[in-house]
């Protein structure tokens, strides 16, 4: 079936009264082709691995608590940086990391903050069997911290959507 802007908008709108995870198993799309193998990324910083639970807990809102280390998901349209289209840079709320550029935010009509390709070494994945299909889950590469999942159905170049969970996200925009 081929993908329309009208298609998107209803699918948005039907959507937008779903509970979470049947939510996120709609936005999965059935489709498959990104790769579920683990990634190791290399902007390593160990400091952020010997945080503890509670270290974590002190830095975080509740929220960005349950998304990146816990691995939760923000319910959709809920996050201002859906609505962000300012030229700058989105980091990991939790370690800083630099993640994405604008340059490669769209707007998928899913509800989270979508991206078609993050910067480079920023990620790690693992497949994730939470739900009835397996999905590529991802990671900021140096504190872990859940961001969301990949799926093939982006635009071009790259064909992938980087659906990330925008409470797990800080943006910076570039200097005027």
């Amino acid at each position: 079936m081929m993908k329309t802007r009208s298609n998107s908008v209803s699918r948005r709108f039907l959507l937008a009264g779903l509970p979470a995870g049947i939510l996120v198993a709609a936005c999965s799309g059935g489709r498959k082709g990104v790769s579920a193998e683990p990634v190791k990324a290399s902007a390593s910083d160990n400091k952020w691995l010997q945080l503890t639970e509670d270290d974590w807990r002190a830095r975080l809102t509740p929220m960005q608590f349950k998304v990146l280390r816990q691995e939760a998901t923000e319910r959709a349209f809920t996050s201002p940086l859906n609505d962000e289209h300012r030229d700058g840079v989105f980091h990991c709320a939790g370690c800083d990391l630099p993640l994405f550029s604008s340059k490669t935010k769209y707007k998928s009509g899913t509800g989270w903050p979508s991206f078609w390709k993050p910067l480079d070494g920023a990620m790690e994945t693992k497949p994730d069997h939470s739900l009835f299909v397996t999905r590529t889950e991802y990671h900021c590469s140096r504190c872990k911290g859940h961001q969301g999942h990949v799926f093939d159905d982006g635009p071009r170049p790259t064909g992938q959507r980087w659906c990330n969970n925008g409470v797990a996200l800080t943006f910076r925009p570039d200097a005027a």
